[in-house]
C-alpha cells in the first residue's frame, strides 16, 4: 500500500503537483494501487474509473485549488457524465448519468481528479452502507464493522487511505454518522450553501446537502470555498461567507463563546456509555482551552420532530421510485428494490398531501426554536451517535421481517401498517442509533462530527458541533482549534 495520502491531506499534495514534486499521473497510478490492494477487503469503491482518471492526470491544463488529486464520488446524486450511478439499487445497475450534477462541475473546476465511486445503501436511506446489490462496505478499523452511511463507501475510503477526499452528502446525518464512525472530519453544510441541481431545487426537500468527507479540517474548508454559492433554479439561498473558509481558520475564537451539551438522546432512548463519555470528555477539553459549556438542551419535542422527518422520508421514497420508473421507462416491482425500500415507498403512498405540509411546519418551528437558542449558545455539542458502529449484519432485516414485509407489500396494507403505528415505530427503530443529526438537516444549520475519541474496542466515537445558520466558519474555527489538540483522534 502506498502511504501517501495518508502522510498528506489533498492540499499538501495540490501543493506538491503546483510545485511539481509529485505528478498527477504519480497522485492517480497511488490511489490505484491503494483501491487494487484495499477495496477487496473493505468494498468500498463499486466503480472504477482508472482509464478515465489517467487521461486527465495527463492533460496539460490541470487547474484549480485542488489540481492532480485524485477523490472519489458518492454513487448518488453526484452525477458524471457517462458514468453509471446505481443510487445502490440493482434496477439502476444499467443507467448512466446524461451530464454532470451542478456539485461534479464544481468539483472539475478544482482540478481535482476522479478515480471511481464509492458505496451506498439502496437510495442511501440507511445509517449502515450494506445494499444488497453490491455487498456490505466495511469500517478499515474494524472490517467486522460498519463505517455508517450513508456515505459509507466514501468514508471507509479515506479513512483506509484510499484517497485524501471523497465526495459524500447528508439528509439525515449521512456525512456526520460515517465520519464519526470511521474517525474523519464532516461537515454538513447549512441548507442552500451547496448545489443540488441541475434540474433539482432540493434534495429531500432542503434537508439534504452535498460535501465531502475529508481526514483534514482545511480540506474540508477549502473545497466548501469551491462549492458554494448560488446555482440555477436553485430553491434555497445560503448568505455567502464574508471571507474564505479556509482563510478564517486560524482565526482564534473569542473565548466568551458558550457551549451547551447534552447527552441525552431526542428521542428518550437509550445513549451507550461510550458516546455520553465522548461529550462528557470534549467539553472538559473546551473548558481547559478557555471555552465556557453548559448542560441544556433546545425546547424541542424531539419524538414530533423525528415523526415529521420519518413523514418526509416516506414520502420521498415514495418519489424516488416513481421517478426510477421515469427513468428506466417501465413499471418498477417489489422484486426490483430491497423489501425495506418497498415497504418505505408504499407508507409514502399512505401519507396525505395535509400531512406533509404539516410536518414541514414542525421543520419551521425548530429552527426558530434553534434561531433563539443561539442567541444564548454559539454552539450545541452532543454525541455524533448514540451508539458506537454495529457489527455488519447487525441492523440487517433478519428472514422473518422480509418475510413480514413482503406480506405487507404482497397484500397492499401499506394504509393499515400505517395505522397500526408501524409509521412511529419505524422512525423510532430507524434512529435510536442514530438521533442526534436529524435536528441540523430539518432546521437548515450546518453541523460537523469532530474525531476526538474512541470506544472501549478502539472504534472512533465521534461528537457533534451544530452552530446557527450560515456559521460554518464557526465550526470550521473550532475543529481547526480541536485538530491543534492531541484528542484528534488518528488511525496512522
Amino acid at each position: 500500500m502506498n502511504k501517501l495520502f495518508l502522510e498528506n491531506d489533498a492540499l499538501a499534495l495540490a501543493e506538491l503537483v503546483k510545485k511539481k514534486e509529485a505528478a498527477p499521473i504519480e497522485l492517480a497510478e497511488a490511489a490505484i494501487e491503494n483501491i487494487e490492494a484495499l477495496n477487496p477487503g473493505l468494498n468500498a469503491v463499486i466503480n472504477k474509473m482508472y482509464d478515465q482518471a489517467k487521461k486527465a492526470a495527463l492533460s496539460a491544463d490541470l487547474e484549480g485549488s485542488f489540481a492532480g488529486v485524485p477523490m472519489l464520488l458518492k454513487d448518488i446524486t453526484q452525477e458524471i457524465a457517462g458514468e453509471r450511478i446505481t443510487s445502490g439499487s440493482k434496477a439502476l445497475q444499467n443507467y448512466r448519468a446524461k451530464s454532470d450534477s451542478e456539485f461534479v462541475a464544481r468539483l472539475r473546476r478544482t482540478g481535482a481528479i476522479f478515480i471511481g465511486q464509492t458505496n451506498v445503501p439502496e437510495l442511501a436511506l440507511m445509517g449502515i452502507t450494506e445494499p444488497e446489490f453490491h455487498g456490505p462496505a466495511r469500517n478499515p478499523w474494524n472490517p467486522d464493522y460498519t463505517p455508517g452511511g450513508s456515505s459509507g463507501g466514501s468514508a471507509a475510503a479515506v479513512a483506509s487511505g484510499m484517497v485524501p477526499i471523497a465526495g459524500a452528502n447528508d439528509g439525515g446525518g449521512s456525512i456526520r454518522i460515517p465520519a464519526a464512525y470511521c474517525g474523519l472530519f464532516g461537515l454538513k453544510p447549512g441548507r442552500g450553501r451547496t448545489p443540488a441541481g441541475p434540474g433539482i431545487g432540493r434534495h429531500w426537500q432542503g434537508a439534504s446537502s452535498d460535501h465531502v468527507l475529508t481526514r483534514s479540517v482545511r480540506d474540508s474548508a477549502a473545497m466548501l470555498d469551491e462549492l458554494h454559492g448560488p446555482e440555477k433554479g436553485g430553491a434555497f439561498y445560503a448568505i455567502p461567507p464574508s471571507e474564505s473558509y479556509l482563510g478564517c481558520l486560524e482565526k482564534p475564537l473569542p473565548k466568551t463563546m458558550k457551549i451547551a451539551y447534552t447527552t441525552a438522546s431526542p428521542l428518550g432512548t437509550d445513549v451507550h456509555p461510550d458516546c455520553r463519555e465522548a461529550v462528557l470528555r470534549t467539553a472538559a477539553i473546551l473548558e481547559d482551552l478557555g471555552y465556557r459549556t453548559e448542560e441544556a438542551e433546545p425546547d424541542i419535542d424531539g419524538k414530533k420532530l423525528a415523526q415529521s422527518y420519518i413523514t418526509m422520508y416516506f414520502g420521498e421514497v415514495a418519489a424516488a421510485l416513481a421517478g426510477m420508473e421515469a427513468t428506466l421507462g417501465r413499471k418498477v416491482s417489489r422484486t426490483d428494490v430491497e423489501a425495506s425500500t418497498w415497504l418505505l415507498g408504499m407508507l409514502g403512498k399512505t401519507i396525505s398531501a395535509g400531512d406533509f405540509v404539516l410536518s414541514m411546519r414542525e421543520w419551521d418551528k425548530a429552527a426558530y426554536v434553534m434561531d433563539s437558542f443561539h442567541e444564548t449558545y454559539d454552539f450545541y455539542l452532543t454525541p455524533a451517535t448514540a451508539f458506537p458502529p454495529a457489527r455488519i449484519g447487525e441492523l440487517s432485516l433478519k428472514n422473518a421481517e422480509k418475510t413480514a414485509v413482503r406480506l405487507i407489500s404482497m397484500l397492499k396494507l401499506g394504509k393499515l401498517a400505517q395505522k397500526a403505528g408501524l409509521a412511529g415505530q419505524l422512525a423510532e427503530n430507524s434512529l435510536k442509533r442514530t438521533p442526534f443529526t436529524q435536528l441540523a438537516n430539518l432546521t437548515g444549520q450546518p453541523a460537523m462530527s469532530v474525531p476526538l475519541h474512541s470506544t472501549a474496542e478502539g472504534l472512533p466515537c465521534g461528537v457533534q458541533f451544530m452552530a446557527a445558520k450560515g456559521r460554518e466558519d464557526l465550526l470550521f474555527r473550532l475543529a481547526f482549534e480541536l485538530e491543534q489538540t492531541p484528542h484528534w483522534l488518528r488511525k496512522y
